[in-house]
C-alpha cells in the first residue's frame, strides 16, 4: 500500500512512534528531498537503508505510476521534508495514481504547519480556508487577496520570509488595514514566534524583515456590509488592483446581495467622473 505520514516540522520530539516504526520497517520511501530523509533518518537514530526514491513538484506527474507500481507488492512510505504529505507539497499525484488503480492509501497522522498555526494564532478556528503561498507576482498577488477579501472564514497562508512585509502590505490593501492576524514563525523549533496585530502593525514589525518559515493567519471579513456606497468603493478597489469590472461587480454583488448591473453602472459612471 501507499503510506502518507507526516514529518516533523521542526521538533524531532513530534515524530510518532508510528512514523519511527514506518522509518525502520519499510523497504522503499518515496520523499521530496531524499537527503532529508536521511537526515531525519540519522536524527531519530534510525539504521535502516530503505531504497530511496525522490518524488517532488517537477516529477511526481511522471514517477507517480511507478511508485504505485512498487505499492502493489509492497509498502511504499510518502513523506515530504515537513508535515503532512499532499498539503501544499507533492504527493497528491501519488495519491490520485494509487485510488485509480485501486491501490491501498493510508496515512500515518502527525505534525501539520497549517493546523498548528491556526491553532496558536488566536484566531477563530471553527472554519478555515488553507490559501498555500501567495502568488509572487504584484499584480497577481493584488488579485488573488482582492478575491478574498470578503471571505469569512480564517484564512492560513504559507509564504517566504523574504515576501512576507510585502505580502502584509498588499493584505492592508486588499483587506484594510484593521483586519486581525498572526504572523507564525519557527514552529516548534527553538526560536518559535507568534505575533498577533492587525495587517497594518504587523506589516510595520516586518518591514525591517522576518526570518525562518513563516505561516500567516487572518482574520475572516467581518458581516458583509449591503451599503451601496460601500459596495461601490470596494468595487473600485478590487479594480485598481487589477480586477476586471465585470468581476469586481460580480463578486461584490455575491458577497452583499446588491445588484451586479447596479454596482457596474454605479462603477462605470464614478470612473467617468
Amino acid at each position: 500500500m501507499i503510506i502518507l505520514a507526516a514529518t516533523p516540522i521542526g521538533n524531532l520530539g513530534d515524530a510518532s512512534p508510528r512514523l519511527r516504526e514506518a522509518l525502520a520497517t519499510v523497504p522503499i520511501i518515496a520523499s521530496e528531498d531524499t537527503r532529508t530523509t536521511q537526515r531525519l533518518l540519522r536524527g531519530l537514530g534510525i539504521d535502516a537503508r530503505p531504497r530511496l526514491l525522490a518524488v517532488h513538484d517537477h516529477n511526481e506527474k511522471e514517477r507517480a505510476t511507478e511508485v504505485v507500481e512498487l505499492a502493489t507488492t509492497q509498502d511504499v512510505l510518502v513523506l515530504s521534508d515537513a508535515g503532512m504529505p499532499t498539503v501544499s507539497d507533492p504527493g497528491y499525484g501519488v495519491v490520485a495514481a494509487a485510488v485509480a488503480a485501486g491501490v491501498d492509501v493510508t496515512v500515518i497522522p502527525g505534525p501539520s504547519a497549517v493546523v498548528t498555526a491556526l491553532a496558536v494564532a488566536g484566531l477563530p478556528t471553527d472554519r478555515f480556508t488553507f490559501e498555500g503561498f501567495v502568488p509572487r507576482k504584484q499584480g497577481e498577488r493584488a488579485r488573488a487577496l482582492a478575491a478574498l477579501s470578503h471571505e469569512r472564514r480564517t484564512m492560513v497562508f504559507f509564504e517566504a520570509p523574504t515576501r512576507v512585509a510585502a505580502t502584509l502590505e498588499a493584505m492592508v490593501s486588499a483587506f484594510g488595514p484593521d483586519r486581525p492576524a498572526a504572523v507564525c514563525r519557527e514552529l516548534t523549533k527553538l526560536h518559535e514566534q507568534v505575533r498577533r496585530g492587525s495587517v497594518a502593525e504587523l506589516a510595520e514589525w516586518s518591514a525591517d524583515g522576518v526570518r525562518g518559515e513563516v505561516v500567516l493567519v487572518v482574520a475572516g471579513a467581518p458581516e458583509a456590509d449591503s451599503d451601496p456606497e460601500s459596495a461601490l468603493a470596494d468595487v473600485l478597489a478590487r479594480v485598481s488592483a487589477g480586477a476586471r469590472l465585470k468581476d469586481a461587480a460580480s463578486e461584490v454583488a455575491r458577497s452583499t446581495g446588491l445588484s451586479t448591473r447596479d454596482l457596474y453602472q454605479a462603477a462605470l459612471a464614478a470612473r467617468a467622473q
